[in-house]
């Protein structure tokens, strides 16, 4: 892997958030990146409130946190179907593990990753290890290079086992993202010689949400950075061109899943963000 992402998909209002917050992506060990994207560390200290929203990713989250003075906690995150909101106030902070679509069953091998999808869960009730100590270590210093290495040591304390269908999972979903031409499941179950029952299973079982909703979800936040960081900050898209570039049949329905997911219709979000 040659370093963290750098894109801002899935992060509503991307600019507004990052003017206000201290985020940064960083690299797990070399052991664990077969099964993570990265490492996601978030800091506060805001005299106002203020209201983050995410179009979350077709991925489990690790979350190690804490608000204020209230003591540090963490939980398991699975795929959230909808817009994702967190107030943050005061001082606070976050150490987040990211994993790549299907690599989180190789943590939690007794239950199928659509056993989270659309829950919040404390850690301790997923894997063992996770009680206070742990967690303190994670979240309490201030120093990143030790919050990057304590995480390691907790995820490489779970010791994953290698699992020749969570990888298959992981290159289906990777296909899914970066490969354009991928527009439906039948079309992705007959490139792979599969059934689409097959493949539905699969995902349920390693990724947590279905195939089809895995090719909307990445339309969508491809639409989302387009809008916030396209031509004229998103307002000179050609829309119509960018519908029929991922995808829909024309752009009436992305604007239907744009709005449905993100609460605004493009244009408009695309509008404000120039503003």
């Amino acid at each position: 892997m040659a370093g963290p992402r750098t894109d801002t998909q899935g992060i509503v209002e991307a600019r507004e958030l990052f003017a206000r917050v201290d985020f940064r992506r960083c690299e797990p060990a070399p052991e664990l990146r077969p099964y993570l994207e990265h490492y996601w560390l978030i800091d506060w200290d805001l005299t106002e409130p203020y209201a983050s929203h995410v179009v979350p990713h077709p991925c489990v989250n690790m979350v190690f946190q804490r608000f204020g003075d209230e003591p540090a906690w963490a939980e398991v995150a699975g795929i959230g179907l909808e817009l994702f909101t967190q107030k943050l106030t005061g001082l606070g902070r976050v150490c987040g593990v990211m994993f790549r679509p299907g690599g989180f069953r190789p943590f939690a091998p007794k239950w199928p990753v659509s056993e989270w999808t659309g829950r919040r869960v404390p850690l301790a009730d997923v894997v063992t290890g996770a009680g206070q100590s742990a967690v303190d270590a994670v979240v309490l210093p201030d120093q990143q290079d030790t919050r990057v290495a304590a995480l390691d040591a907790f995820l490489l304390g779970l010791a994953p086992q290698a699992d020749p269908h969570a990888l298959h999972a992981m290159e289906l979903v990777e296909k899914v993202r970066s490969d354009r031409s991928v527009r439906r499941v039948a079309e992705l179950a007959a490139a792979e010689g599969v059934s689409a029952r097959s493949l539905q299973r699969l995902f349920a079982t390693y990724v947590g949400v279905g195939p089809k909703w895995v090719i909307l979800r990445y339309r969508i936040h491809e639409a989302l950075e387009r809008a916030e960081y396209g031509d004229n900050g998103g307002c000179g898209l050609d829309w119509a061109a960018l519908a029929a570039e991922l995808g829909y049949s024309d752009q009436a329905h992305l604007v239907r899943d744009f709005t449905a997911t993100v609460g605004v219709p493009p244009t408009a979000y695309a509008r404000a963000g120039a503003a």
